[in-house]
């Protein structure tokens, strides 16, 4: 019986290129108790293998949390079998504005501890007491009141791509950073003051909310569906668009546009330019902006040291990554000093 995948990324790449076959990327969470979070991981993959969906899953005992690729002609089939599992129901799947084939090259399904690293003792408030929830037109409202103050509850390296208007943009480099961070900052506005969360999906936000309300906050909002969906609304209704630049998102595409305005810069030369790439060196994989110049300049790498490594043979390239893990320490997102401007 198969429970992993078993093809590499770039088999699958040439996979779904030859078959050439319309794929929907989308995203959806749902916060529940599961108890037994293994079987039921399992029974995903069997579910979901046959039907040739790929993309990135967690699932613990509180929830899943789900980025997906689908076969567009079993979209149907995909639905129904989310449909079939009663927590699952209905749940609101977040279609991504652009699509593309490869958004996601492999299936995996994770047992996790949490949905979300946020660092919270749920034990400690009810993460049922979550906020008011508000669509894209009730977003733009909140946003134009003066009692208002918005919050991006994403990490650095989304919101300097794309955020809205007058947004706070938290510095930090993880979600559970970012917690205490916003509710020292805005101690004093607990009572006279609406906060109004938004993240990608809305995930993020559905457990802040709550823990924010737990803190004392009166008026707390979120935008529902996250940015995914306001992009969707907006365009939709012909609503104002309050988002500017790129939406990142945690596939293959590094991020999707909603604006035109392009706010962030190059990280190697300062130019205007917001394009995620990973360092081609792989003891490395820094996540960082590179325009298409410095790609060319640079091979693709965020330093020379890493230029010159991944000029070596591949077998030396082994040699000085051995004993080396790919943990945070690593896969570092837009921190380092090569980086000259990196704000």
């Amino acid at each position: 019986m198969q429970l992993y995948n078993k093809l590499s990324a770039q088999e699958r790449a040439t996979i779904l290129e030859e078959a050439g076959t319309e794929r929907l990327t989308l995203s959806f969470y749902k916060y529940a108790h599961i108890k037994n979070p293994q079987l039921f991981r399992d029974h995903l993959f069997l579910s979901w293998d046959p039907l040739e969906v790929l993309g990135r899953i967690y699932v613990a005992h509180e929830g899943i949390n789900a980025q997906l690729s689908v076969p567009a002609p079993r979209f149907d089939e995909f639905k129904a079998h989310l449909d079939s599992i009663s927590f699952l129901e209905g749940v609101r799947l977040n279609i991504a504005i652009e699509q593309d084939l490869k958004s996601f090259l492999k299936l995996t399904v994770k047992v996790k501890a949490k949905i979300v690293a946020d660092g919270l003792e749920d034990d400690k408030f009810d993460v049922t007491q979550k906020g008011i929830h508000v669509n894209a037109l009730k977003f733009n409202q909140l946003l134009e009141d003066e009692k208002t103050i918005c919050v991006d509850m994403r990490n650095h390296y989304e919101s300097e791509i794309g955020h809205f208007q007058n947004a706070v943009t938290p510095d930090v480099d993880t979600f559970r950073e970012s917690l205490p961070i916003i509710e020292k900052d805005l101690s004093e506005f607990k009572e006279d003051k609406n906060l109004l969360m938004y993240c990608t999906g809305g995930i993020r936000c559905e457990k802040a909310s709550a823990y924010f309300k737990h803190k004392g906050f009166k008026n707390v909002y979120q935008l529902e569906g996250g940015i995914i969906e306001y992009a969707r609304q907006v365009k939709n209704q012909e609503l104002e668009n309050k988002f500017i630049g790129k939406n990142f998102v945690f596939d293959e595409r590094r991020g999707e546009r909603i604006s035109e305005d392009i706010i962030a810069h190059c990280h190697q030369c300062g130019a205007a330019c917001d394009t995620h790439v990973n360092c081609l060196n792989e003891a490395c994989h820094l996540l960082f902006i590179q325009c298409a110049s410095c790609g060319e300049k640079m091979n693709r790498c965020c330093s020379d040291a890493c230029k010159e490594i991944i000029a070596l043979p591949e077998a030396e390239q082994r040699a000085l990554r051995k004993g080396t893990h790919n943990s945070n320490k690593i896969f570092k997102k837009g921190r380092s000093e090569v980086l000259k401007f990196k704000k």
